[in-house]
């Protein structure tokens, strides 16, 4: 099988999409991909539990049930830690979660190690 990356800068503002990549990479981990998301931008604000809970896209679903999907299924979540610090985001929202703060060269790395990578 293959390892996927799903890249995401989009964040709350933008709901069907940024579903919709939790969507693909729920999707890829249900075909036996192993799955790593980033998550950039106004992205690093999904792993929060209040826009876990709330955000649903239109025609792609509830958030929470694709991370919850991706989680079950192994997937890894890295956020920009220089967006996180922009947007607030602290270690404090990653507790509990198999989620960890990267700098860009982490998803430089993470992009040459996997065999595809999908942008939302």
């Amino acid at each position: 099988m293959a390892k996927i990356l799903v890249n995401i800068t989009h964040g709350p503002e933008h709901p069907t999409r940024t579903a919709l990549g939790f969507l693909v990479a729920k999707a890829a981990i249900e075909e036996g991909h192993t799955v790593s998301l980033f998550l950039a931008g106004d992205a690093v604000q999904l792993i929060r539990d209040a826009t876990l809970d709330t955000l649903a896209g239109l025609g792609t679903g509830k958030l929470r049930e694709s991370y919850d999907a991706i989680v079950s299924g192994g997937g890894r979540f890295y956020l920009s830690g220089m967006s996180s610090k922009a947007r607030g985001v602290t270690e404090a929202d990653l507790a509990g979660k198999p989620a960890e703060m990267a700098m860009p060269n982490v998803l430089v790395r993470l992009a040459l190690e996997h065999d595809r990578m999908f942008t939302y």
